[in-house]
């Protein structure tokens, strides 16, 4: 993981795209996960483990100095460390804001003791979307409005890549058993969650084994708790299609060509959560995988439309669930930290926000 620009690799070049849809969008997850079950073989319990190298340790080795310097950076980033915040207001009773990462990994899905404590004390709980739970509701999104996700019309994923990029995307896909043919039609961002996660997190879904946010709300809803939601599916979607056509396409051509390196990947993304080092995100991103001179802006876009504008319409929704008191709130790990992250809006809105140790 070097610090360079042009000679940057595909696999460490899309570290960023993963990361933040790991810990900002957990439609794009759980879509990854019900359409890889169309490739998926029958899993054996003992390959449901992911294999990786955690990316840091290379960084460390090959350039300490940038390592520091996202260390500095992460360490300047308000409310940058950190998964469970206590919100309270005079007069109500206090509701905890909690970061989610939208994986099945044990280490992800078993909540450490506070946050454990919170949410069996709360008489509600809140995810980003309930929508997920409810496959028919999912699909009546998807048919409300297609367009988000399917080209309609003449057009085709082939009309936006070049030869070179439709010929190493077909390639690709024809190792992974997937004819180009057959999802021609599919926006770049939908089939990219087709092809975006490891084996091992197909096969844990394979097995019944939810990403934490299902999980939180399943238990939530075994538990008599009210369950309720920040956003609609159509929301989250709306989001993601908003990005340049573009950026998508360049994301489906360097997933196709991450192969194996997948797994360093989501070894990075979990170990930086479980340390609560929410603030590393960015910094890490930034510093160690620069901003391609053919993709100027693609940081600054995915953070506006898919944290920063979503940061605003949570903060609004929470209020009145937080004025009830009492609220076990979850949300990508990403929307918490930063001076227009979800502790801070709440604190503008007259909430007192502290991190829980």
């Amino acid at each position: 993981m070097k610090t360079h620009s042009k000679a940057t690799t595909a696999a460490e070049r899309l570290v960023d795209r993963l990361f933040l849809c790991a810990v900002a969008f957990p439609l794009f997850l759980l879509l990854a996960l019900i359409l890889g079950l169309i490739m998926a073989k029958p899993a054996k319990a003992e390959e449901i483990a992911c294999t990786g190298t955690n990316l840091l340790t290379e960084l460390a080795d090959d350039n300490p100095e940038a390592l520091e310097d996202v260390r500095r950076q992460a360490a300047e980033t308000l409310n940058g460390k950190g998964l469970l915040w206590r919100v309270e207001k005079e007069g109500v009773a206090p509701s905890y804001l909690f970061g989610t990462m939208h994986m099945s990994d044990p280490r992800v899905v078993t909540l450490p003791a506070n946050a454990h404590k919170a949410f069996e004390g709360a008489d509600r709980v809140v995810i980003e979307t309930t929508d997920i739970l409810d496959q028919s509701t999912m699909a009546a999104a998807m048919f409300k409005r297609p367009e988000l996700m399917m080209f309609t019309g003449e057009e085709t994923l082939g009309d936006h890549l070049d030869d070179a990029q439709r010929q190493a995307v077909a390639n690709a896909l024809e190792l992974r058993g997937i004819p180009f043919a057959s999802v021609k039609k599919m926006k770049p961002w939908m089939l990219i969650s087709l092809v975006a996660l490891p084996a091992c997190e197909i096969q844990r879904k394979e097995a019944g084994m939810p990403i934490l946010d299902l999980k939180l709300a399943e238990d939530a809803q075994n538990a008599g708790k009210e369950l309720l939601g920040l956003e609609t599916a159509v929301e989250q979607l709306d989001a993601m299609a908003s990005l340049p056509m573009e950026m998508h396409v360049r994301g489906l051509v360097e997933t196709l060509a991450l192969g194996d390196a997948l797994n360093d990947v989501m070894e990075t993304m979990v170990s930086l959560y479980e340390q609560g080092e929410t603030g590393m995100f960015w910094p890490l991103i930034r510093v160690a995988l620069p901003e391609q001179e053919d993709a100027p802006g693609d940081y600054t876009a995915f953070d506006q439309a898919m944290v920063r504008a979503r940061n605003g319409t949570m903060a609004e929704r929470a209020q009145p669930i937080l004025d009830e008191g009492n609220a076990f709130i979850a949300v990508g790990a990403l929307h918490l930290p930063g001076e227009e992250g979800l502790i801070e809006l709440l604190r503008a809105d007259g909430y007192t926000v502290e991190g829980v140790l």
